[in-house]
């Protein structure tokens, strides 16, 4: 029996991070449900190179899950999201700080539905400061290091021999 064997974890990532965790989980036996949007679904699903249609990427990422396309801006949909949050264990998603909010999936909400539930999120800066509303991709990261670095101020240089 694998050591995750029972435990269902709703997964509302998408690109690198979010569905990297998601996947270790489902190699370990967890029930992992992907929940992208109906129109286009994670943006790695375009990503080379492609085996046939299939990005090898998003196949990779996301093996040992099974999918389900939901319009959370759809009542509908958010009845069926909370549906599944209500007997889930484990809700990873990477959304920009406040997006969930706005949906009804902030934290305080999905605590609401099942008191057991962990919430992981997942996010290139973090929830505050000045990069938290910034995506986590390498484009964004080097746009951002840059105008970072530009604007630092340089610090006192360390004396004594270089680190071997």
């Amino acid at each position: 029996m694998p050591p995750l064997d029972n435990l269902k974890v709703i997964d509302l990532t998408r690109v690198l991070a979010g569905p990297f965790c998601a996947m270790l989980l489902g190699d370990m036996g967890a029930n992992v449900i992907k929940i992208e949007e109906p129109a286009a679904g994670d943006d790695a699903r375009g990503w080379a190179p492609f085996v046939g249609d299939w990005s090898a990427y998003f196949l990779g990422v996301n093996r040992s899950k099974r999918s389900l396309a939901l319009d959370l801006k759809q009542p509908g949909a958010s009845d069926v999201l909370r549906r599944l949050l209500t007997g889930a264990d484990v809700f990873i998603e990477n959304f920009k700080p406040g997006s969930l909010d706005k949906l009804g999936f902030a934290y305080e909400q999905t605590r609401a539905l099942n008191s057991r539930l962990v919430h992981c999120s997942i996010s290139g800066y973090g929830k505050n400061g000045r990069a938290a509303t910034c995506r986590g991709t390498t484009r964004s990261c080097r746009r951002n290091r840059a105008s970072w670095t530009s604007r630092a101020r340089p610090t006192a240089r360390r004396s004594g021999p270089a680190s071997r």
